[in-house]
């Protein structure tokens, strides 16, 4: 794989536990880790930025992006490492940037600027939200259970999670968990004078998910799958799987999404609350025809 995996580092604990993850999944891709560190933007014709204040905060950026090199090489040896500091722009515009050339990018759940009990940092919201590549936002590290959750509802962006969360278990030897979350329509469509079937509703969705995986699966059959199909909305139903998770994998919206948002709800939603890292996937853009 030539496509390296971006880290974002700012010296908080959850940067930390990011660049931890990030150097496993490099590990295991046996790409390169990319380290990022955004140094802050200051305005040198304002009278209240002191003199020295970038250069302060270079010399910070450097100690990051270098202690963190140093954590992941020691972890992992045979890891190639790079590192970057980039300044003047906005961290979210980095790292979109970043996502463009990247496998993924790898996010703290919330940096240094982060807001009360907010889990989600708002560079990370805008990334996610944009970027090109996956993103995988960690707040807690999860290992042991050695397995994957996905969730599943038949939109082309969770059949682009399917696969990311296929490779990622097969490359940990994990098992995967395939969530798929369905209720009883209401009103019936179209109206009816007799109440659905709820085994017919649930035999439905057992065909239409099986038809979403089947390729997918031969194309790792090395992994073992399991599917839930669960009645109960997609958010209680995903949040208590993630409990059980090393990592959970979502795309960036589903089917109840409304078309033009860069996030869906259930995303937004788990990507506050969920106990293990997530990884948000959207669909690959065709290449343009010539």
């Amino acid at each position: 794989m030539t496509e390296p995996i971006v880290v974002g580092v700012d010296g908080s604990g959850r940067s930390l536990r990011a660049l931890v993850w990030a150097a496993h999944s490099a590990a295991l891709h046996h790409c390169l880790l990319k380290i990022v560190h955004v140094l802050p933007r200051y305005e040198y014709d304002l009278p209240f930025f002191p003199e020295g204040r970038f250069a302060e905060a270079a010399k910070r950026g450097r100690e990051f992006v270098a202690e963190a090199a140093a954590i992941a090489r020691e972890a992992y040896p045979d890891l190639e490492v790079t590192s970057a500091l980039p300044s003047g722009k906005a961290p979210a515009k980095v790292f979109l940037e970043e996502a463009e050339h990247a496998h993924a990018v790898v996010l703290g759940a919330k940096g240094e600027g982060g807001f009360g009990n907010l889990a989600l940092g708002s560079v990370s919201l805008q990334v996610v939200g944009h970027a090109a590549s996956p993103v995988i936002i960690v707040n807690h590290i999860t290992t042991g259970h050695r397995r994957v959750v996905v969730g599943a509802d038949g939109s082309p962006h969770s059949t682009a999670a399917l696969d990311y969360a296929l490779q990622a278990a097969s490359l940990r030897k994990a098992r995967l968990l395939i969530v798929h979350a369905w209720s009883m329509p209401y009103p019936p469509e179209p109206p009816v004078l007799i109440d659905p079937d709820p085994d017919e509703i649930a035999r439905k969705h057992q065909q239409e998910l099986e038809e979403q995986i089947s390729g997918l699966r031969k194309r790792y059959p090395e992994v073992e799958v399991t599917e839930d199909l669960v009645r109960d909305a997609p958010i209680p139903a995903l949040t208590r799987a993630s409990d059980r998770a090393d990592l959970l994998v979502l795309g960036s919206r589903g089917r109840g999404g409304f078309h033009g948002l860069a996030l869906g709800s259930v995303s937004h939603h788990l990507l506050h609350f969920s106990a293990c890292p997530v990884a948000i996937v959207r669909p690959r853009p065709e290449p343009a025809s010539a």
